[in-house]
């Protein structure tokens, strides 16, 4: 009655596997980001300029929507890891920061002040010689 039919069994296989490589993948880019995230962008008296008005149109609109992509995968793929193994905070945080959204930045700002996130991204960036992120 509660046995495992080929279909379950697959589906759960595919689960795995998609855990698996998600948790991988989180090891890899996570610490890359971290790392190349600015000391002061968490900083109130940072201003965060449009870099992407000095673009041309085509491109920054199809920059825009990848990155917006990459942001939903990312959150997508950090909701799952809160139940699969992963950093799953860390991977929301960087899917919510690629994401344009209204509100964002003061998400952004609340997420990061989260002791444990903000120690565990400053534990990443003192691994990299980066100095730790600055909220204020």
């Amino acid at each position: 009655m509660f046995g495992f039919d080929s279909v379950s069994s697959g589906w759960l296989i595919i689960f795995g596997l998609v855990s698996v490589a998600t948790f991988i993948l989180s090891l890899l880019l996570i610490p890359v980001i971290i790392v190349k995230i600015p000391e002061d962008y968490f900083s109130a008296s940072k201003q965060h300029a449009k870099r992407w008005q000095s673009m041309n149109p085509i491109f920054r609109s199809c920059s825009v929507v990848a990155k917006n992509l990459l942001g939903l995968v990312l959150l997508v793929m950090g909701l799952l890891m809160l139940v699969l193994p992963g950093q799953g905070l860390l991977t929301i945080l960087f899917g919510i920061a690629l994401l344009d959204f209204p509100g964002k930045y003061a998400l952004e700002r609340r997420l990061i002040s989260y002791p444990k996130v903000l120690n565990s991204i400053n534990w990443i960036r003192k691994k990299a010689n980066k100095k730790p992120l600055l909220i204020d």
